[in-house]
Order: C-alpha cells, then sequence, then structure tokens
C-alpha cells in the first residue's frame, strides 16, 4: 500500500521530459530525425525545365538547348555560381553552354560559341576527317562570304585559310583563341548582369531555402 497523500509522479508527465505513449509513434518520429539529417546533407538542388526557362526568357528565339532525355535538368545553386568565376568553368559546363548561347543569341552573336564549341570538337577528329571538318569549319565561320562569319582580323582569316590546305588538329587555334576573348572580355562580363542569369540564380537560390 502506498503512504496517504503521496503519489508515484507519471513519467510523461515530468517537466522537461517527453514520452510517447505509444511505441510505434516514438519509432515513427526517430525514422523522421533520421530523414531530416539525411536530407540536410544532400546538396540543394532544384529540378526545372532549361529549356523552356530559356524561352520564357527569350520568347522570340530558340533556346539553342541540346535534345535531352530528360526535360527535368537538376541544377544546384554552386554549380550555376561557379560559371561567374570565369568564362573557362561557365563553358565547362553543358548546361552553361546552352544558358550562355542564348544569352549570344539574344545579342545576335551566337557565332562566336558555335565556332568556338566546333573548334573544340575538330580537335578530337580523327585525322582522316580533318580535311572534311577544316573545309565545313572554314566556309561556316571563317571565310569572308561565311554566313555566320567571326570577327577576326585579316592576317588570321588568310593564315587560317591556308591552314586548312593541309589540315591539323591545331589549324584553327589561332581563330579560336582571339574569338575566345572576345567572348572573355565582351560578352562574358554582360552576361553576368544579365536578367538571364541573374533570374536563373534567383530562382535556383529561392528554391534551395524552400
Amino acid at each position: 500500500m502506498r503512504a496517504a497523500g503521496i503519489s508515484t509522479p507519471r513519467l510523461d508527465k515530468m517537466p522537461g521530459m517527453f514520452f510517447s505513449a505509444n511505441p510505434k509513434e516514438l519509432k515513427e518520429t526517430d525514422h523522421s530525425l533520421l530523414d531530416d539529417k539525411t536530407h540536410k546533407k544532400r546538396p540543394k538542388t532544384f529540378g526545372m525545365d532549361v529549356k523552356a526557362y530559356l524561352r520564357s526568357m527569350i520568347p522570340h528565339l530558340e533556346s539553342g538547348i541540346k535534345p535531352s532525355k530528360s526535360k527535368d535538368i537538376r541544377l544546384s545553386v554552386n554549380e550555376v555560381m561557379q560559371w561567374s568565376q570565369s568564362l573557362e568553368k561557365l563553358l565547362a559546363n553543358q548546361i552553361g553552354q546552352d544558358v550562355f548561347r542564348s544569352f549570344l543569341k539574344s545579342e545576335f552573336s551566337e557565332e562566336n560559341i558555335e565556332f568556338w564549341l566546333a573548334c573544340e570538337d575538330y580537335k578530337k577528329t580523327e585525322s582522316d576527317l580533318l580535311h572534311l571538318k577544316a573545309e565545313k569549319i572554314y566556309k561556316a565561320f571563317v571565310h569572308s562570304d561565311a554566313a555566320k562569319q567571326i570577327n577576326i582580323d585579316f592576317h588570321t582569316r588568310e593564315s587560317t585559310a591556308k591552314k586548312i590546305k593541309a589540315p591539323t588538329p591545331t589549324c584553327f587555334d589561332e581563330a579560336q583563341k582571339i574569338i575566345y576573348t572576345l567572348m572573355e572580355k565582351d560578352s562574358y562580363p554582360r552576361f553576368l548582369k544579365s536578367n538571364i542569369y541573374l533570374n536563373l540564380l534567383n530562382e535556383l537560390q529561392a528554391n534551395s531555402l524552400k
């Protein structure tokens, strides 16, 4: 028998201590806390249709995005922020290339990145296909009557014309360097201040906080 007036305190009523009367609820709570910790360790990314985003930013233009198996492309804030570190980092990222190309299209200078990418691809070409590919790039971008003529000096244009007669993997290097410098000094700084870049970054930052 218990002494009169003395009651055994209930553990679930003691201040500062919380117990679940249902063991199942406690188990589910533990899993919930574990899941929260797991989610926090994962890098925050935001799934989005980048092609649709670019079309919304520049509605009168095609986005220039290459077809992909999944339109839901995942980007992290950190990844997009790295694009502002250098043009090299921007162009090293496939989505970065696409977004920058769309910006250049809005300025009617997309031939610069298209030429640069064509040169990068050309360097990986097998020797027996160099002549064919060199002619194609020259006619598309370097020739004085080229539909997408790049802005290079007369000397470089003439020098490139001579080099493609006996093509090597480096015959476009001089012209490619000029175009890269042009993008780096001219288009790239404007890109970092453009709505197409800043809005994308802001959207990702906002969604990463949700």
